[in-house]
């Protein structure tokens, strides 16, 4: 009989102690969920940086736009001042050839000479030389306003060089910093699915305990009531009894479903819904063919004679009766993004714009010193109007 007290006794120990084992999955779980959160603060953080990159190169485009149409200004200013330059220029080689050739007038020698008094003759005097002065005087004010343009028009593109180097500075950070969201965006996925296998783990662990305590609890059932009913039969003798009391049943059957949950970092972006009209797109197509070869100037607005990548872009939808906003950044804005580019959609990326024409294939306003060309897609978003 003490055998069997003892027998009970060690499973209760046994019993207990498996009870009380605290899960060793679960501190795992929270030190990947921490480390799943500062990666995707950084994320937030670097998203953010992007934002506010994309802000600074929407406002220099505008500012790009807006030097070229100054510089534009100037040059025709200057054209201007060139041309008032050389038909004063001109009419002053005329005026001297009147007063100093003898013709089938009286030149202005003979004048002098034929003058009746002195004082007639210092008036005529004072004319020739005031006629010279007024002529000085009229070409060095162009000469100077020439130079004052041409000046201008160079500090113009001075600037405008600048600005077109902090571009291409704020492209190569926005570049930067998109690689950067891309490795940590990895990096969160990569955590998740840590912390998915983690979870699924620990419940594992904790559905193999629940069965072991349920079994040891049962088999420690059933040594107390065997001991019990074997103490009765010494004791009190009722053999009946003891087998009524060992008969005891153990619904140790429950299930849990208790399997790891799984968490998503990702937020997939949803395409826009527009509707397509290919005699739109054709005409959109077709403007763009148009100016194949035309050089690019910033600010350019003018088919045929200058346009930028977004001057591009709204005088071909201009030609379709579609108006769409200056720049690149209000057009993306304006627009509907879809994900199955057809002819005519507008091929989107930070600061510039083109026209989709298919096959992979591009019309574009690229850059100082290329001409309108066709060029292979370049699209962070196709957007249709």
């Amino acid at each position: 009989m003490k055998r069997r007290f003892m027998r009970a006794l060690i499973t209760s120990v046994v019993v207990s102690s498996l009870i009380i084992t605290p899960l060793m999955a679960a501190p795992a779980v929270d030190e990947l969920e921490q480390e799943k959160q500062a990666a995707q603060n950084e994320v937030n953080s670097l998203q953010s940086q992007l934002t506010e990159l994309m802000s600074k190169m929407n406002q220099l485009e505008e500012d790009l736009i807006a030097k070229g149409t100054e510089i534009a200004e100037a040059e025709e200013d200057l054209s201007e001042a060139e041309e008032l330059e050389q038909q004063q220029y001109e009419e002053m080689k005329l005026r001297i050839k009147f007063m100093y050739e003898a013709g089938d007038t009286v030149g202005m020698v003979g004048a002098l000479v034929e003058s009746e008094n002195f004082t007639e003759l210092v008036n005529k005097a004072e004319y020739v030389q005031s006629v010279h002065n007024y002529d000085r005087e009229q070409l060095e004010k162009y000469a100077q306003t020439r130079q004052e343009i041409a000046d201008l028009k160079e500090k113009l593109e001075e600037e405008q060089k600048n600005m077109q180097s902090l571009q291409t500075e704020y492209e190569a950070q926005e570049d930067e910093l998109g690689a950067m969201i891309t490795s940590k965006q990895a990096e969160v996925a990569n955590l998740d699915e840590q912390i998915k296998e983690a979870a699924e783990a620990a419940a594992r662990e904790a559905e193999a305990r629940r069965q072991a305590e349920e079994e040891a609890r049962r088999q420690a059932e059933e040594a107390a009531a065997a001991a019990a009913a074997a103490n009765n039969s010494t004791v009190g003798g009722n053999a009946g009894a003891e087998s009524s009391s060992s008969g005891g049943n153990s619904n140790s059957g429950g299930s849990s479903n208790s399997g790891g949950s799984s968490s998503s970092s990702g937020s997939g972006g949803s395409y826009g819904s527009a509707g397509y009209n290919p005699n739109t797109g054709n005409i959109i197509v077709d403007a763009a063919y148009t100016q194949l070869g035309v050089p690019y100037v910033w600010g350019g607005t003018s088919p045929g004679v200058g346009l930028d990548c977004s001057g591009l872009t709204q005088y071909c939808y201009r030609k379709a009766g579609i108006s769409i906003p200056r720049t690149s950044g209000a057009q993306l804005a304006s627009g509907t993004i879809v994900s199955d580019p057809q002819p005519g959609d507008i091929c989107w990326t930070p600061g510039h714009v083109a026209i989709y024409i298919g096959g992979g294939k591009m019309i574009e306003a690229q850059q100082t010193g290329v001409p309108v060309c066709i060029s292979n897609v370049r699209a962070t978003h196709y957007v249709r109007y």
